[in-house]
């Protein structure tokens, strides 16, 4: 049975108690073990030991992240869980990065060691998500991907590769719980059946 990380970067801050991530967690650990998957998880903000979440990595087919866009980005808890998981993880998911002493020029980002390996991202914004696809919108129309380069980019260079992003729009503004909840079991089922 193929595995499936879950991480959730769920925290209570400021006006969020970081409710609905952790809806949206439970939601994919139920699809995804209705679809057959066997779960693992990690819920950040109550801590892990690094040399267990690496093996977690290792062992699982995707790593999911569930995690809500806080200043434009992931919040500092998912970084730093990355930062330690990822970076400890030297000689496990990366080889180097990638380039050769005859060429430093070239090749940069192709030393990972991962590539069997998918992640995906669900999101929870409080921006429309007009503000991510409008030309002339706050994110000038790069799309929530776009936004989200970095990330995808340091998965990349561990030699991963997407799955299509999830977001929910409006969460604060207009939240729409049910439609959320029905929109990534969908989501999840198109992906992962």
């Amino acid at each position: 049975m193929a595995k499936i990380l879950l991480l959730n970067g769920a925290k209570a801050f400021g006006a969020s108690q970081g409710k609905l991530n952790c809806t949206l967690h439970d939601v994919a650990k139920s699809a995804l073990q209705s679809l057959g998957f066997e779960i693992l998880q990690t819920h950040i903000d109550k801590g892990y030991n690094t040399q267990e979440e690496m093996q977690k990595w290792l062992e699982s087919k995707v790593i999911i992240y569930q995690m809500p866009g806080w200043w434009m980005g992931e919040p500092w808890i998912v970084k730093k869980y990355i930062d330690e998981v990822c970076h400890g993880a030297a000689g496990k998911f990366f080889t180097s990065d990638g380039r050769h002493r005859d060429n430093p020029a070239v090749g940069y980002g192709t030393g990972g060691l991962l590539k069997d390996k998918k992640y995906m991202f669900s999101l929870t914004w409080n921006a429309p998500i007009e503000a991510f696809t409008e030309p002339n919108d706050f994110f000038e129309g790069v799309g929530v991907d776009g936004v989200y380069l970095h990330l995808h980019k340091a998965h990349q260079f561990m030699g991963m590769s997407a799955l299509p992003t999830f977001i929910c729009n409006d969460v604060m503004k207009n939240p729409q719980i049910e439609r959320y909840i029905k929109d990534y079991e969908a989501h999840l089922k198109k992906v992962f059946a």
